[in-house]
């Protein structure tokens, strides 16, 4: 895609579901009212509930029968996000897929802005930054901060690439160079997969918007658990420092 020759877009969106009850249908409520950049033709939704024990999945499909370009699936036992991403991925017919997280802690009022990065820059991975000026935000956790900056620093040093938040739930990437990139990892650790493969291929694919940031905490069903830190920061070492396939 280039600014002088703006080409037509699909795209599927991709939302990982679990336990998230309260929340999912005013997320699909708001997805189906964002206004789209006339280069997108068309959009799809496609929700991979992950073993849900609440009753997320009864919720959704009810809301699907009742709503045109929607699809559900749903898998047998917990697999996490990347795993649920990837079964997404695997159905979806869009030119990118966007990732889109069922919590609401990020607005989808800044989709517009990551499809128009991948329009201006014509890169096929647009990453979302929490932590970028342009936006006014509420103040996260100190220790949840400072951990995604060490990790975001580390990445940035082993792909000699600038980013400002690696794990960001935002990102937008195009099918077909999702496809090449051959991920591994099912759960917290699939951000940073993702990434450093994305860098690896070449390095100025990347680019980073800012987005609104709405966190929550444990008790309000925040998922990421301290446990969590240490299995992402093993996965950039291994991608990262010993180039794991």
């Amino acid at each position: 895609m280039s600014k002088n020759d703006t080409q037509k877009i699909s795209v599927s969106i991709i939302i990982p579901l679990y336990n998230e009850q309260s929340l999912i249908i005013s997320l699909l409520d708001t997805l189906r009212q964002v206004k789209y950049p006339g280069f997108v033709t068309h959009i799809e939704i496609i929700i991979v509930d992950d073993a849900s024990t609440d009753d997320s999945f009864a919720v959704v499909e009810e809301y699907v029968k009742k709503n045109s370009g929607m699809k559900l699936l749903q898998h047998s036992v917990n697999k996490g996000k990347g795993a649920a991403v990837k079964t997404g991925a695997a159905v979806a017919s869009g030119d990118y897929i966007l990732l889109q997280d069922a919590d609401l802690e990020l607005s989808p009022k800044d989709i517009p802005s990551l499809l128009n990065a991948a329009n201006d820059l014509s890169v096929p991975f647009v990453n979302g930054s929490r932590y970028l000026p342009g936006v006014i935000r509420t103040q996260a956790a100190f220790k949840r901060y400072f951990a995604n900056k060490l990790f975001t620093l580390i990445t940035s040093i082993l792909t000699n690439v600038h980013l400002t938040d690696m794990a960001c739930g935002y990102k937008l990437i195009s099918l077909k160079f999702f496809n090449q990139l051959h991920l591994n990892e099912n759960r917290f650790g699939f951000e940073a997969e993702l990434i450093i493969k994305c860098a690896r291929i070449q390095k100025n694919w990347i680019a980073e918007v800012p987005v609104n940031y709405f966190p929550r905490n444990l008790g309000e069903g925040k998922k990421l658990k301290n446990m969590d830190g240490f299995r992402i920061f093993r996965t950039i070492i291994k991608y990262g420092l010993f180039k794991a396939k």
